[in-house]
C-alpha cells in the first residue's frame, strides 16, 4: 500500500506556488519560539545583574496621585455623621465609609455587592438598599 503524504503532516513544508503569508500552524510555532525566547532573556539579565553595576540607570520618575482625588473634600452633615467631620479626600471617604458597613455588618449577606443601609446611611442614599457602585455615587453627592 503507497503511503499518502497528509496536508499538514510536515508543519514547516511550503510548496513552491505557496504565498509568502505564513499558515497558522507557522504563527503558533513562531509566537511559542518567541515567549521561550523572552523567558531565557531574564535569567541572563539576573547574572549580570549580580556583577557590580559600572554606571547606575536612571531612576523612573514616581508616578503622582491624580490631584482630585487627592483635594480634601468637606462631607455633609449626614456624611459627618458616617466619617467624621474634617475635611478627606474622596479615597479616604471611601475607605471609612467602607470600614463603617463592615464593622456595622451591612453588606446582604447573600448579594455581596448590595449594601443594607442603617439609620444613618438611610440619610445618605435615600433608599434601604443599594449597590456598592451606587454608593460611591450618592457618596460624592454629600461632598463639597
Amino acid at each position: 500500500m503507497p503511503s499518502q503524504c497528509l496536508r499538514g503532516a510536515v508543519p514547516f513544508a511550503r510548496s513552491a506556488d505557496a504565498g509568502t503569508s505564513p499558515s497558522k500552524t507557522e504563527k503558533t510555532h513562531m509566537a511559542t519560539a518567541k515567549k521561550a525566547a523572552a523567558k531565557k532573556a531574564p535569567a541572563q539579565e539576573t547574572a549580570v545583574a549580580a556583577a557590580p553595576a559600572v554606571e547606575a540607570p536612571a531612576a523612573a520618575p514616581a508616578k503622582k496621585p491624580n490631584a482630585a482625588f487627592m483635594k480634601p473634600m468637606t462631607p455633609s452633615k449626614d456624611l459627618a455623621a458616617v466619617i467624621g467631620k474634617t475635611a478627606v479626600p474622596r479615597t479616604e471617604v471611601t475607605k471609612k465609609v467602607w470600614e463603617y458597613i463592615k464593622q456595622h455588618n451591612l453588606q446582604d449577606p447573600a448579594n455581596k455587592r448590595m449594601i443594607n443601609a442603617d439609620a444613618k446611611l438611610k440619610k445618605i442614599f435615600k433608599k434601604d438598599q443599594v449597590s456598592m457602585f451606587e454608593m460611591t455615587k450618592l457618596i460624592s453627592d454629600q461632598l463639597s
